[in-house]
């Protein structure tokens, strides 16, 4: 019986220490450290959330930029309906600008 025993305990103590590695690996120390100081959390929180909006207002800028140069090359080109279009768009665009207060 208390060879069973050991062999019992060997086992649970070969999983014990299997179970620590997984824990070091995923970083549960850090989590549970991060939750105990609710301040650390928010000011990551919104660091991360501070720097997500500068990169969305970066990309989309240079998005719109890339489509703005592309369309003005379309425009060079001569093409009437894309003429049309762009006389479409700058029409809008004034009729909304004079109506601004």
């Amino acid at each position: 019986m208390a060879e069973i025993n050991n062999k019992l305990l060997e086992t649970l103590i070969k999983r014990l220490d299997g179970l620590l590695d997984v824990f070091g690996k995923a970083s549960i120390a850090e989590f549970v450290e991060l939750y105990r100081k609710p301040r650390r959390l928010l000011y990551l929180n919104f660091l991360a959330g501070l720097f997500r909006g500068f990169g969305i207002a970066v990309g989309f800028t240079a998005a719109g930029a890339l489509f703005l140069y592309l369309l003005g090359k379309l425009a060079a080109l001569n093409l009437p309906f894309i003429g049309r279009f762009l006389a479409e768009i700058a029409r809008i665009v004034e009729v909304e600008l004079h109506r601004l207060p």
